[in-house]
């Protein structure tokens, strides 16, 4: 049993799940409010499906990139349960859980273009940045994690004789200067918890745990505050 907790974007996601598979789930679409919302929505849930938390055997958490603050909620909250009920922490990839959904969600659709395929998940970054990764059809890395401003020729080296599919909310962005034919973009809605819970799964089966003392978010750039003089 994990509970699963994404507070990485516009909307925050806690979720229950066992052996992988998802049993229930809670979403905050408001995301300013992640912070107040997140612990109530895991006792209820919790209570909601039967259990108590002493049933959790580890919790799992997207550790970036993404909203500052939403990432230190999560981050913070996860280290909080993990250290109360004495249980694993699992971190993953924000970009790598959303790529895992996709995959799943659009490999068949995208079987028309040409192959291999690729799958680029885009967090808005501000203006023209994006947080960004590449990644193929059995979720490994062809780009690693960065901070990306974007341009016309930006992913040239993952396009080589690939297609290249692009979602999540900084990727609209790229569709709007971007040149390359064989680019799909997709503005549907992925499933984040059942990735989620599949690669929490597998890192919990391999004991693929972070460190509970520094387990920090990846934010891959420096926090920016606007002070007005």
């Amino acid at each position: 049993m994990i509970l699963s907790i994404d507070t990485a974007t516009d909307e925050a996601i806690v979720s229950l799940s066992k052996d992988g598979r998802v049993i229930a789930t809670l979403e905050n679409n408001a995301q300013k409010d992640h912070a107040a919302w997140i612990q109530m929505a895991i006792n209820t849930l919790v209570q909601k499906e039967g259990y108590t938390m002493e049933q959790l055997q580890a919790v799992a958490v997207t550790a970036g990139p993404g909203s500052y603050t939403g990432l230190r909620v999560g981050m913070a909250t996860a280290k909080g349960l993990c250290f109360a009920l004495q249980i694993p922490l699992i971190t993953i990839s924000t970009l790598q859980v959303m790529a895992g959904a996709a995959i799943e969600q659009w490999l068949f659709k995208a079987s028309h273009m040409q192959a291999p395929l690729c799958f680029c998940p885009m967090i808005d970054a501000r203006r023209m940045e994006v947080f960004t990764a590449v990644y193929d059809e059995n979720l490994q890395e062809i780009i690693a994690p960065k901070a990306m401003i974007l341009d016309e020729l930006s992913f040239k080296e993952a396009l080589n004789n690939r297609s290249l599919i692009c979602f999540g909310n900084g990727s609209l962005k790229w569709k709007n200067v971007s040149r390359y034919p064989n680019v799909l973009f997709i503005e549907e809605k992925i499933n984040i918890a059942k990735s989620l819970a599949k690669l929490a799964s597998s890192l919990h089966l391999r004991q693929n745990f972070a460190n509970l003392a520094y387990a920090e978010p990846v934010y891959l750039k420096e926090f920016y505050t606007y002070i007005k003089k």
